[in-house]
C-alpha cells in the first residue's frame, strides 16, 4: 500500500513533544492512526539519536503476554533507559485490560513521553477525563482529504478527481482494491465494525433496526437541521418504532465513535450559541456511497459535508449561522478570525445564486464571505462576497 505523508497531522503530533501530557490519537476506525504514530516514530528515530523509543503494538503475537496491566508496566519499567528521552507508543491499548492504571502509574513518574491509539469503543472522547487522571491531549485523525487522496493517486484534473474522491471516499485501506465491488465491501465493514464494536456491545444496545435505520436516515439526510422527535417520527413513518430519548442517545453514540459530527447553530445576529436542533455530518462521504449507493443524491449537501471536513482539518471551530429566518451553512471561527460559508453545487441558476447570497448579504459585519460551488471558474467578488470553485477551494495549500 502506496504510503501519503500527512504533513499537517505529523506537525500536530511534533508539537506535543516532549509536553508532560498524554497524547491521544483518536477517530473514526482505519482512518490512518496506526501509520500516524508510525510516521511520528520515523521523525524521532531521524532526529534524536539517542532517545529511547519503547513501541508496543498490543494486536501482535509477540507483546500478547503484556495484555494485563501489570506486565505491560513491568515491561516497560524495564526498558527504561535513563539521561534520554524515553518516549512510550503503544497501538491498540485496550487489548491490555485495566490499561488505564499502567498508563495512570507511569505518568505519575514523569519519566515518559506517551503516545496511545486504540479501538473507539475504549477510547471515546467522553471516556478519556475518567480514564486520565493526568492531562491528556486528543488528537483527532480524520480520512483523506482532497488533497491527500490527490497525493496518492496522483494529481489529475481537479474536477474529475474530485467527483470520483466524493464516491470512493477517504478511508485510504479501500484505495488497494481496483474492484469497485471489493473496495465497497472494505468500507462496509469498517462500518459495520464500528457499529457493532463501537457502539452495539459498549453500550448493550438491544437487538432492533433502530441503529441502523438511524445512521442510513442521517446518511440520506446530510446536513438537513434536525431534532431527536423529528428524527424519531420519521424512523416511525418507515415501520421502525422510535422516540426521542432513544434517537437522542443514539446520536450522541454515534457522534463519540466520530462517524457522525454535530454541528450546532449560532444566532449571527445576536451573538450567541443556540443549543436546539442541529446538523449532523458524515465523517466520510465514500461511506454513505457504499452503504446506500446513489439514492438520493444532493450533491450540493455531499459538497457541504465535504467542506465541513475540511473546515475541522484547518482548524476551525464550526458552527451553522441563523440570521433571523435565513440559515448561513457555516461560521467558522479560529481564533480572532471568523468566516462565513455557504456551500452550493450549481450557481449558474440566478434563483440558486441569488438563494445563496441573500443571506451573506443581510449580515453586516465585515467578516469574510464566502459562497463555495462547483463553478469551475476562477474567483471572482460578487457585492464583497468571494465565490470559489469548490475543487480550487480544497486543494488550498
Amino acid at each position: 500500500m502506496k504510503l501519503v505523508q500527512r504533513t499537517q497531522l505529523l506537525e500536530k503530533i511534533k508539537s506535543t513533544k516532549g509536553t508532560s501530557d498524554i497524547k491521544i490519537i483518536t477517530g473514526v476506525r482505519r482512518a490512518g492512526k496506526s501509520k500516524l504514530l508510525s510516521a511520528y516514530m520515523d521523525f524521532l528515530q531521524e532526529n534524536e539519536v539517542n532517545c529511547n523509543i519503547i513501541f508496543i503494538d498490543l494486536r501482535l503475537l509477540e507483546f500478547e503476554h503484556l495484555q494485563e496491566y501489570h506486565a505491560l508496566n513491568e515491561y516497560i519499567c524495564s526498558h527504561y533507559v535513563p539521561n534520554v528521552n524515553n518516549y512510550l507508543i503503544i497501538d491498540e491499548v485496550q487489548m491490555c485490560e485495566k490499561f488505564e492504571l499502567c498508563i495512570n502509574s507511569l505518568h505519575a513518574t514523569e519519566q515518559y513521553d506517551i503516545y496511545l491509539t486504540g479501538s473507539n469503543a475504549f477510547l471515546l472522547s467522553s471516556d478519556l477525563a475518567t480514564l486520565f487522571t493526568g492531562r491528556y491531549i486528543e488528537i483527532s485523525v480524520l480520512p483523506f482529504s482532497f488533497n491527500e487522496y490527490r497525493t496518492y493517486f496522483g494529481e489529475q484534473e481537479k474536477h474529475a478527481q474530485l467527483d470520483e474522491y466524493l464516491v470512493n471516499g477517504g478511508l485510504s485501506g479501500s484505495y488497494v482494491y481496483k474492484d469497485e465491488e471489493l473496495r465497497k465491501e472494505y468500507i462496509k465493514d469498517v462500518y459495520n465494525t464500528i457499529l457493532q464494536r463501537d457502539l452495539v456491545e459498549k453500550y448493550n444496545l438491544a437487538d432492533s433496526d433502530v441503529l441502523p435505520r438511524l445512521m442510513e436516515y442521517m446518511m440520506d439526510n446530510i446536513s438537513n437541521i434536525s431534532s431527536p422527535n423529528s428524527i424519531a417520527g420519521a424512523l416511525t413513518a418507515t415501520n421502525i418504532p422510535s422516540n426521542n430519548h432513544t434517537i437522542s442517545k443514539y446520536l450522541d453514540y454515534l457522534t463519540k465513535a466520530y462517524i457522525l459530527y454535530k454541528v450546532n447553530r449560532y444566532d449571527i445576529r445576536g451573538k450567541k450559541y443556540l443549543q436546539s436542533q442541529g446538523k449532523y455530518y458524515l465523517v466520510d462521504s465514500g461511506i454513505r456511497y457504499a452503504i446506500l449507493g446513489t439514492r438520493n443524491i444532493d450533491y450540493g449537501r455531499i459538497y457541504e459535508n465535504i467542506v465541513f471536513l475540511e473546515l475541522i482539518r484547518r482548524g476551525y471551530e464550526v458552527y451553522v449561522g441563523k440570521l433571523y429566518q435565513k440559515e448561513i451553512d457555516f461560521v467558522a471561527l479560529k481564533g480572532t478570525e471568523k468566516i462565513y460559508i455557504q456551500v452550493s453545487d450549481n450557481i449558474a441558476n440566478e434563483e440558486t445564486f441569488k438563494r445563496e447570497y441573500t443571506p451573506l448579504l443581510q449580515i453586516k459585519d465585515a467578516y469574510p464571505k464566502y459562497i463555495i460551488a462547483n463553478t469551475r471558474h476562477p474567483e471572482y467578488n460578487y457585492e464583497g462576497i468571494l465565490v470559489r470553485d469548490i475543487a480550487d477551494w480544497l486543494t488550498l495549500k
